[in-house]
């Protein structure tokens, strides 16, 4: 029963603490509160002067862990705030904004640069602001500045001004994309070996982005009809294709590049070069104001690779199960035309080219984005390719929904120049027509002939979207071309002696159309994707690919699809039509069953499959059935671990092959602050490395399916967005029973390519109810608090010794401390006694002797629910955590 009263008598402590720090501001006065001292049950209620307290949020002098938020929206995770007492009002106090902390409000510049500091320039000046105030609730370790919209620069629940960018912490990383694949031929008792690879790697230091990209190829075929000259037919490569370094210029919502890469351009075709850009960043807009990324559509027959290029750069690769697909994740800074390639597990190849040609180029009044490129260009193989040129574009939003744009490009022997004009058509949509003059002088000998030619070439871009019948129209765009006119890498292509270079293609007509609908009246969604393109001097070249889908209900399973896919592809002079039907049933919980058909000019084939969702890591698909010359059986599983994304596959075609492929996709990331094996998004992208000190296991979650921190504590998060407001989270709902999440919430706002770093606060072990000791048998005082070796508060000593501790593990010291100092220390048990809520004794040994008084002082009634800091120390505690029950 004494064991009892002395928990109560603490609990009830914690309870008037909490009446007493939790209020809704400092920055203003109420009406007094009268308490009643006798409700503390301590032994002289009388000694204690409650007066500062009858003020609604009067928050003690002294420094405390605060998270500081802006109207609600966190910036700062972990912040040390001072409390001062108000020298106008000796009854109240003000936190102590300093200038660091200022700058991440996100003041307009013309208001931060009229602020007024105090205490020789480290604080903030308080009430300058009509209408800022600030309001701190201890019992949530917070303090919100509230401040009025007018002063701030625009942000919205996503995105943050330039003033909260986080440029992340130096460190290495290593991403790659890894496939393998294999095939045995039955008719000639044959097998093939490739193994492809592509990724990054990189040194991030301060806000400077260092990287290396690289891509890799090796294949083997084995005849067996010629068993003698086994590996004969190898061949391997290894290549690194660029070179380059990149910062973010927030002054002028630019990045600065070095070094090697692809002109980026909205007017011009692109070429290689290798020298400099400062190019507007739409990343660093507002997201409503950001541009377009390409979209890819294909179907393969069977499990198949997808490779993207770039005159000859791998920039999109992985594994796809038999069926349609789009590719929605390729860089929105991407221009130009693309090729991609779908190997087949059967053998079969496709081919074909798709442009990526933007919507209309229109900017916001008043505003001006730009393109800036200087440099030479140069092949893959690092080999310069002409002489030094210059590049620049721009467009000027000059009002009432008109764009001004236009561009050119300089070289010795060549130059470029472009104008255009954007329209916000409102109801009507949006439209923007260019042309470009080009003029070339050609080395003697050329395929395009000698001497001084020049052509041009015009375009005409719309987009609309069709709210009222939720549609989009993409018509990006038409565009002719002179046969005369000439691009950059045309040009450069001159002065190359391989003569399998020059002149191949030259385009004369090409324009795309890309429309999606959805028919919500009847579950039914349509998507078209058109390119028709014409050349001088090759056979013209159509593809497209249209799809239709009807979502209906039978009796009782809901949700059956019904899907309808014709593609066309065309590419030397090669055409391949099909068809692809798909049907799918819902059979349960995460569990489907589906039918696919493909038919087309070379075979037809027919199959029904199983899908499984197994959970959130890990689906399969299993299918079955016959095609023209034989049966078919071929399996999909994909496993979603923390330190990387893999793909298994394998096919079998009855009396023609056996095939299987593994895609392997992560990363590792290592910085002074810990590192990790992680999963991939965009090689060399963005990434968080969350560290919950030496927890292992603990899950964190994203945007996309939990990361397990490795076995020093640490995960690294890769599903975040440049210039976004991330959150990422501890999943407390997969922690073990005995850990305790304390801070479980980060935000994170990076820039590209950042590294960013959060530290969470995870508590593992044993709770129990303890008494300490001192070594002269007295107990130490009223709020004294105690600590693990990590500084994590475990708890808060009530009368007469007790505590109620958290997170405490066999064999571990624990650290009292009061008056702004550790004073004793005492050791757990190991093992610890099967009973911990019966009176567990702790002898804290140290110089420490019984205080003169236990009386609860104002100090300790605050702490019972702050991370105050003592003068002397700054625990590194980010929360307390007392007993609710």
């Amino acid at each position: 029963m004494a064991h009892y009263k002395k928990f109560r008598l603490s609990t009830l402590a914690s309870v008037v603490g909490i009446i007493l720090t939790v209020g809704q501001g400092n920055s203003y006065a109420e009406a007094p509160i009268q308490f009643n001292t006798r409700f503390l049950d301590v032994k002289d209620d009388a000694s204690l002067d409650l007066s500062r307290f009858s003020r609604k949020g009067y928050i003690m002098p002294g420094s405390y862990h605060l998270q500081v938020l802006v109207n609600q929206s966190q910036i700062a995770q972990d912040n040390v705030i001072t409390y001062s007492v108000d020298n106008n009002d000796p009854d109240n106090t003000y936190p102590c904004l300093s200038p660091e902390l200022v700058s991440l409000l996100g003041l307009k510049p013309e208001i931060a640069d009229k602020m007024i500091w105090i205490n020789a320039g480290q604080c903030l000046q308080p009430d300058q602001l009509e209408g800022m105030e600030t309001q701190t609730d201890l019992s949530q370790s917070t303090l919100t500045v509230i401040i009025p919209q007018a002063y701030l620069e625009y942000s919205d629940e996503e995105w943050d001004p330039p003033s909260r960018w986080d440029e992340g912490i130096p460190g290495v990383l290593f991403d790659y994309n890894v496939n393998s694949q294999w095939r045995h031929a039955e008719h000639d008792d044959g097998d093939e070996y490739d193994i492809s690879g592509n990724g990054t790697v990189g040194a991030n230091l301060g806000a400077w982005r260092l990287r290396a990209d690289w891509q890799a190829n090796y294949r083997h075929e084995n005849d067996s009809e010629d068993k003698d000259n086994f590996g004969s037919s190898s061949e391997q490569n290894w290549d690194w294709n660029r070179y380059y370094a990149w910062r973010a210029i927030p002054q002028l919502r630019a990045q600065l590049t070095l070094g090697e890469g692809s002109l980026e351009s909205d007017i011009f075709d692109g070429f290689n070069y290798v020298g400099g850009s400062l190019i507007t960043d739409d990343q660093m807009l507002p997201p409503n104001l950001r541009g377009y990324a390409p979209d890819i559509s294909g179907v393969a027959r069977t499990n198949a690779k997808v490779t993207v290029t770039q005159r000859g750069r791998v920039i999109y690769e992985s594994q796809v199960p038999a069926g349609p697909f789009r590719i929605q994740d390729i860089n929105e800074t991407v221009s130009g035309d693309l090729h991609v390639k779908i190997e087949e597990q059967s053998g079969q190849v496709q081919e074909y080219d798709v442009s990526t040609a933007s919507i209309p180029f229109l900017t916001r009044p008043g505003q001006v984005r730009y393109k800036l490129a200087a440099g030479r260009p140069q092949d893959w193989d690092h080999n310069m390719e002409g002489g030094f040129f210059t590049s620049a574009e721009a467009s000027w939003g000059i009002a009432n929904g008109w764009s001004l744009y236009g561009g050119a490009i300089g070289e010795q022997d060549y130059q470029a120049l472009a104008l255009g004009l954007g329209r916000d058509l409102a109801l009507l949509g949006a439209f923007s027509v260019d042309v470009t003059h080009s003029r070339a002088t050609l080395p003697e000998g050329s395929a395009y002939g000698d001497g001084t030619i020049q052509g041009n070439s015009f375009r005409a871009s719309y987009a609309k979207d069709f709210d009222d019948i939720d549609s989009r129209l993409t018509f990006a765009g038409y565009r002719f071309s002179e046969e005369n006119y000439m691009t950059m890498d045309e040009f450069i292509d001159t002065h190359n002696d391989d003569n399998d270079r020059q002149r191949t293609g030259h385009d004369k007509e090409m324009y795309t159309l890309t429309y999606s609908q959805n028919f919500s009246a009847i579950n039914v969604n349509a998507y078209i994707n058109y390119t028709h393109r014409t050349y001088w001097n090759q056979p013209n070249q159509d593809s497209y690919n249209l799809t239709l889908s009807h979502y209906f209900d039978v009796g009782e399973v809901r949700g059956i699809s019904l899907s309808v896919n014709g593609f066309r592809n065309e590419y030397d002079d090669e055409r391949d039509d099909g068809v692809y039907v798909s049907l799918s049933i819902p059979w349960g919980n995460d569990r489907t069953l589906s039918y696919n058909g493909s038919f087309s000019d070379d075979n037809n084939s027919n199959q029904v499959g199983y899908y499984e969702r197994i959970d959130d890591r890990n689906n399969y698909q299993i299918n079955a059935g016959r095609a023209d010359n034989g049966a078919t059986l071929d399996g999909y599983y994909r496993h979603q671990a923390s330190y990387a994304d893999i793909d298994v596959s394998a096919n079998y075609q009855e009396g023609d092959y056996t095939s299987g492929g593994l895609n392997i996709q992560g990363g590792a990331t290592l910085t002074a602050k810990g590192g990790a094996l992680h999963r991939t998004s965009v090689n060399g992208g963005s990434r968080l490395l969350v560290d919950v000190g030496d927890e292992a296991n603990v899950p964190i979650s994203g945007y996309s399916t939990p990361v397990y921190t490795n076995a020093f504590g640490k995960a690294v998060i890769v599903d975040v967005n440049d210039y976004y407001r991330n959150q990422v989270k501890i999943d407390i709902t997969q922690l073990p029973e005995d850990a305790e999440a304390i801070l479980s919430i980060a935000q994170a706002t990076l820039t590209e390519g950042a590294i960013g770093y959060r530290r969470m606060e995870v508590l593992s072990g044993k709770k129990a109810m303890a008494s300490i000791r001192l070594r002269d048998g007295g107990t130490p005082p009223f709020g004294a608090e105690v600590y693990n070796s990590r500084q994590q508060q475990l708890g808060i000593v009530g009368e007469g010794g007790s505590v109620y501790l958290i997170g405490i593990n066999p064999g571990e010291r624990l650290q009292v401390t009061w008056e702004g100092k550790t004073q004793c220390e005492a050791a757990l048990p190991d093992p610890l006694p099967g009973d911990l809520f019966s009176g567990l004794l702790l002898p804290c040994i140290g110089d420490a002797s019984s205080p003169k008084t236990t009386q609860p002082e104002e100090k300790s009634l605050l702490q019972l629910h702050t991370q105050r800091l003592a003068p002397s120390t700054q625990p590194e505690a980010l929360s307390s955590r007392y007993p609710t029950h």
